[in-house]
């Protein structure tokens, strides 16, 4: 119950807000807009954990597969380089990613969800390296004495083995994700960083209260929806 209390925050907060406005007129007596009003708060949510969702779920992808081939005995000479690349990605600030993409692929979600995979890529594949790596000799041998071949060894018996730390780096990825997806409104993604930018330029800071709330009730949630998937694989390995 704990881990769903930030979900039921955000809930009453999607319900609460929209009806919020005397609140924050008193708030803010000196704003004549204190409530944030251009689209709902509801349909920013939803865009928002789309967003993160789509490039939390391409980051696993990748980042499951380069793990898996730099912990194959053909692969591991590429263990650093693929290390490198994705530390390097990280580096790169958001914004900067954003801005090299826009004249690419538009504004819009295009290039927030670009800049959302790039950067949850390296939290999977570390995880995905960590947990493949410490998969017990011992298991590997009583399955290759059992005549698995190595596809079958992997996906039966070293993917189960490893799947807590990998939901780990999935958790952390979606986590990252939620914050760094506010930003792709300054490129016109819908996200909840409408409010959060349109309350810096307009020096509004209700709106920046508002949006703030709902993105931290929303990591907050994602967080715990989370923590009970990585508790249950843990618990009973796929």
């Amino acid at each position: 119950m704990r881990a769903l209390a930030p979900l039921l925050i955000l809930i009453a907060l999607l319900v609460a807000l929209p009806h919020a406005g005397g609140l924050f007129h008193a708030w803010f007596p000196e704003l004549s807009h204190p409530l944030y009003w251009r689209t709902s708060f509801v349909e920013l949510t939803l865009a928002h954990a789309a967003l993160v969702g789509i490039a939390t779920l391409i980051a696993v992808i990748v980042g499951l597969a380069l793990g898996i081939l730099a912990t194959r005995e053909a692969g591991r000479s590429l263990l650093p380089t693929v290390r490198a690349v994705a530390v390097i990605g990280q580096t790169f600030p958001p914004v900067a990613v954003l801005a090299i993409a826009v004249p690419l692929l538009g504004f819009g979600a295009a290039p927030t969800l670009l800049a959302l995979s790039l950067y949850g890529v390296l939290p999977v594949l570390g995880q995905t390296v960590a947990g493949l790596d410490q998969v017990p000799a011992s298991a590997l041998h009583a399955a290759d004495g059992m005549g698995y071949g190595r596809w079958r060894r992997l996906w039966e018996v070293e993917l189960p083995l490893a799947a807590g730390p990998i939901m780990a780096g999935v958790r952390l990825s979606a986590i990252v994700s939620v914050g760094t997806a506010t930003i792709g409104s300054a490129v016109g993604a819908a996200t909840l960083g409408a409010p959060i930018v349109e309350g810096l330029v307009g020096n509004n800071t209700a709106y920046v209260v508002q949006g703030a709330l709902l993105v931290g009730a929303l990591a907050l949630s994602v967080d715990g929806l989370l923590g009970l998937a990585e508790k249950r694989i843990r618990r009973h390995p796929l």
